[in-house]
């Protein structure tokens, strides 16, 4: 049993499973502090010195705090201006990731007809050509 654990461990797609999620996490600490430190800031004075972090309605009368922190020791908030920002931070998130992914997709057609085009290789027909042919052994071969 053990031996089938260490088999399980030192598969590759486990040790890339645990190295993605190392890096994700890593990688989210800094798209947070872009969006914490750079974007909402920017945004905020676009927007006339907004803080997003900041904006929360109370729950309960007892509630009287002008900020998040202080408010939530109050009593219970809800902290719509805290979700605006994990938000937006999704949202810059994703659109690195969608630019990264194409990025590496463009790299892969790239190479991809370098391989095609190298010298000393023929080209692969037309997909139409190559059923003809086909279709013209099948036919050679059945007289």
């Amino acid at each position: 049993m053990l031996k089938e654990f260490q088999e399980f461990i030192a598969r590759g797609n486990v040790m890339d499973l645990a190295v993605g999620v190392i890096i994700g996490a890593a990688f989210g600490k800094i798209v947070d502090s872009l969006v914490n430190d750079i974007i909402m800031p920017i945004v905020g004075a676009i927007f006339g010195g907004l803080d997003f972090s900041n904006y929360f309605l109370p729950l309960s009368s007892g509630v009287t705090a002008t900020s998040l922190a202080a408010a939530r020791e109050q009593g219970a908030v809800f902290a719509y201006g805290n979700f605006l920002t994990v938000v937006i931070n999704f949202l810059i998130l994703a659109w690195i990731i969608f630019l990264m992914v194409k990025g590496v997709n463009n790299l892969r057609r790239r190479v991809e007809r370098q391989k095609e085009a190298a010298p000393g290789t023929p080209p692969a027909p037309p997909a139409d050509v190559a059923l003809l042919t086909e279709i013209r052994d099948l036919l050679a071969t059945r007289r």
